[in-house]
């Protein structure tokens, strides 16, 4: 008689996920070295017309306080990096989460945690510009928060049709709880700061990691918390009469329902919104929501709740959706422990969710705290903030 065979979970996973492995890939295209070229990439990803991904590490570099980088795709499938700017902790900034915003130009804007000025220790972090002048790339803050007027800007800043940027603070405002603000440029190159919403903990608390998504007529975001359930919401800012108006769409109920959303949103082509919860849930890991307008009110769905091993657990990343309307994501754990990337198709009345990709620590990635970028050929991008060669951190391809 034959003993049977008894699978560690990361085999079982692995012997689980090879139907969908036969169909997907993921390839490790640059490993941080955890020394000058940066290290711990929690990172969102940009790509311009080139080719080129931008990002950001929040340590590392040439005085241990972050990076901003560059990959530029070679012929023959290799990818070479290079680091724009080293952050010195001063007032320049330190611990650039989040990556970084491209403009038509290709200048690119982004936010520092600390560093800059104000009470805060360390400081109360920065937004700031790097614009390239032959290939020389230089660095200008156009905002340094003092607490009052935020602090601790930890997500990407988001641009509108003028060129005015728009972000979010997790702490600091007028009430506290984080804020929404602008920064317009004035004709004489000098940048304005604006607190449009400061908020209140009743109307939400804390922007959360993603960027405001800008649809032309109106920013929507997440906060973290707060809200009627104490467990986030989704809001709307609209310009109405020369005036911002502020207005929370939806606010999650919490456990067992969904709560928390960490991540940014994405919309579809029916304009309703998609977007992953840290927390809550029927399993309290976390899920991926809908919000959908009808009839003039906005209505949330959760359309998948995560269970934790061997599937993945607490997702902090945007969504990306190709033509057939599936979405793909990562998960911060679960999977084989270091986080997964995984698609959810609409199937019938519901969605079905595929683990497409469970990271395995070094040398494949750990942790993709953010979401993936498409290239418009299939392909999609992303970052983990440990694992890789050298345990400090990668950028990956993956491919469905």
């Amino acid at each position: 008689m034959i003993a049977a065979q008894i699978l560690s979970p990361a085999l079982a996973l692995s012997a689980a996920l090879a139907t969908a492995a036969q169909a997907a890939s993921t390839t490790i295209i640059y490993s941080f070295g955890s020394g000058a070229d940066g290290a711990y990439a929690d990172t969102d990803l940009v790509r311009d017309a080139s080719g080129n991904l931008y990002g950001a590490t929040v340590k590392g570099g040439t005085h241990a306080s972050g990076t901003v980088w560059q990959l530029h795709p070679n012929r023959d499938g290799s990818w070479t990096h290079t680091v724009l700017f080293n952050f010195t902790g001063g007032a320049d900034g330190s611990e650039p989460y989040k990556g970084v915003t491209l403009d038509a130009a290709g200048n690119l804007y982004g936010t520092a945690v600390t560093g800059g000025s104000g009470p805060c220790e360390g400081g109360c972090g920065v937004v700031y510009t790097l614009a390239s002048n032959g290939g020389t790339w230089t660095q200008s803050v156009i905002h340094s928060f003092s607490g009052a007027d935020g602090q601790g800007p930890g997500s990407a800043v988001t641009l509108d049709d003028h060129g005015n940027v728009f972000g979010t603070t997790p702490t600091g405002g007028t009430n506290g709880f984080g804020n929404i603000y602008e920064l317009k440029r004035s004709k004489t190159g000098a940048w304005k700061f604006v607190e449009l919403h400061p908020f209140s903990g009743p109307d939400g608390a804390g922007g959360s990691a993603g960027r405001l998504l800008f649809t032309g007529k109106a920013f929507y975001g997440a906060n973290t918390a707060g809200g009627e359930g104490d467990a986030g919401n989704i809001f709307e800012l609209k310009r109405s009469h020369g005036a911002w108006k502020y207005s929370v769409l939806y606010s999650f109920p919490g456990a067992p329902g969904a709560g928390f959303p960490y991540g940014g949103l994405m919309r579809d082509a029916r304009g309703s919104l998609f977007g992953t919860t840290y927390y809550d849930g029927e399993y309290g890991l976390g899920g991926v929501y809908e919000l959908a307008q009808k009839h003039g009110k906005w209505r949330g769905q959760v359309l998948y709740d995560f269970p934790g091993d061997p599937d993945g657990a607490a997702p902090i990343s945007s969504l990306a959706m190709d033509s057939a309307g599936t979405l793909y994501g990562t998960t911060s754990a679960g999977g084989a422990d270091d986080g997964t990337i995984f698609s959810l198709a609409p199937k019938g009345k519901g969605w079905k969710e595929r683990v497409l990709h469970a990271f395995t620590d070094t040398p494949d990635g750990e942790y993709p705290y953010t979401g993936m970028i498409a290239d418009g050929a299939g392909h999609f991008f992303g970052a983990t903030a440990f694992g890789g060669e050298h345990a400090a951190g990668a950028i990956y391809e993956f491919t469905p």
